[in-house]
């Protein structure tokens, strides 16, 4: 019998019908960190983050309590706490993201006093749950999700490094890897692929510079094209990134442009894809 995140709710004298799910993932473009680095660094940020939502969201938040979740770099939903909603004042002054540094102007940002509830506080970091289809509702009613609890951890540690070839991640999340991930990564070169979640197109690419797969994916968090022609001709994305291949510690940047250009073949990146050379 699986484990659910309703029973935990009850259990702890707190009515799903009265507590709305939270799974927070902030994906513009601009943010300097991830809302799980943020909730990992800076808790203070974190719940200021949490406080202040769009006033499009009043009615969906409307609730006793809110469970909040946040996406770790190996895509676990970790359960960061429960929080009682104690009132709700429209923001009259203009909001400062603390994420993306944009200005949100006066009148449309509710500010939320929230308390650190103590139930479930211990399950904090080490509680997570499949939040299953629908990932665009980031607010969803706990006692229409009874979401299914996928593991429960010792205690809160950064995830292990999956390996080259399971490795997946968002362009959103490369500023927050873990350090551990970040050594595998800036000392390895090989051939990446991009897929854009709008327009389902793949770009294939190389990394061959000195911080390897990390130094160029950098790139495109900081530019969002990373200087690519095709992908500057539109609209910022959150791209996917995986490894196609790592090359070997003798290889230079010929034999990695050599890799890409296979790859680009076999996948038909260049006719079907966004990649022009």
């Amino acid at each position: 019998m699986p484990i659910l995140f309703n029973t935990l709710l009850e259990s702890a004298g707190v009515s799903p019908a009265d507590t709305r799910l939270l799974r927070h993932q902030d994906t513009r473009k601009g943010a300097a960190r991830s809302v799980y680095q943020l909730w990992r660094d800076d808790p203070g940020g974190f719940e200021h983050y949490q406080r202040h939502q769009d006033m499009t969201h009043r009615s969906s938040l409307a609730s006793s309590y809110w469970a909040s979740f946040v996406l770790a770099p190996d895509r676990a939903l970790l359960f960061v706490g429960l929080y009682r909603v104690i009132e709700r004042t429209p923001l009259e002054a203009t909001f400062l993201n603390v994420l993306t540094g944009a200005n949100d102007p006066p009148g449309t940002v509710d500010a939320y006093t929230l308390e650190p509830a103590e139930q479930l506080r211990d399950l904090s970091g080490v509680l997570a749950i499949d939040w299953g289809a629908g990932t665009r509702a980031w607010i969803q009613r706990a006692d229409n999700q009874n979401k299914r609890v996928l593991e429960l951890r010792k205690e809160f540690k950064e995830p292990e490094f999956p390996g080259f070839a399971a490795l997946i991640t968002q362009l959103s999340e490369v500023t927050a890897l873990p350090p551990s991930w970040v050594t595998a990564l800036s000392a390895s070169r090989g051939v990446y692929l991009l897929t854009c979640p709008e327009t389902r197109e793949q770009y294939v690419g190389a990394a061959y510079g000195d911080q390897g797969f990390v130094g160029r994916w950098m790139q495109y968090a900081a530019t969002g094209h990373g200087e690519n022609v095709a992908l500057k001709s539109r609209d910022p994305s959150d791209y996917r990134i995986s490894i196609l291949e790592v090359a070997g510690s003798a290889a230079n940047a010929d034999d990695v442009l050599a890799m890409e250009a296979r790859w680009k073949a076999k996948l038909q990146s260049r006719e079907m894809g966004l990649n022009r050379n």
